[in-house]
């Protein structure tokens, strides 16, 4: 059945687009009062999980180019709460005693961030939605 132009709801394009601006402007305001972008504060979560992650790794893991991953390392070492260390030829990420301060805020900025979603959405509602836009990313993403 073909949908006319202007019926939005049933196009993957815009409602992923504009659900993905609402998602980011929800999660900004949350990381904001931290002095970070929620990309950083991702980045930072993986690192204080995984001390030593390659920056290869990290750009496989949050589904990012090496160049955005190194640009966000690089940033985050200049705000003090990250260190590169060469191992070989791979530069890794290391937490720092800063980070390590920061780590417990930026969980509570995380679960204040799912608490206002879950608010709208339900947690089952939210859930169940991630769930189902993430086997949408594995099916139509690369398939490496």
């Amino acid at each position: 059945m073909t949908k006319k132009c202007s019926d939005f709801g049933h196009c993957l394009y815009f409602t992923a687009n504009s659900l993905t601006r609402m998602i980011n402007k929800m999660a900004d305001e949350e990381f904001k009062k931290l002095g970070l972008c929620t990309s950083h504060a991702f980045l930072l979560m993986v690192v204080m999980e995984k001390p030593g992650i390659n920056q290869k790794d990290l750009a496989k893991l949050l589904n990012l180019n090496q160049s955005t991953v190194s640009r966000f390392v690089d940033t985050l070492a200049a705000k003090g709460y990250l260190k590169k260390i060469m191992q070989g030829k791979k530069s890794c990420a290391h937490p720092t005693e800063a980070a390590k301060v920061l780590a417990d805020t930026v969980k509570s900025a995380w679960e204040n961030f799912y608490a206002k979603y879950s608010e709208v959405l339900g947690e089952e509602g939210g859930r169940q939605l991630a769930e189902n836009i993430y086997e949408a990313y594995k099916k139509l993403g690369p398939q490496d």
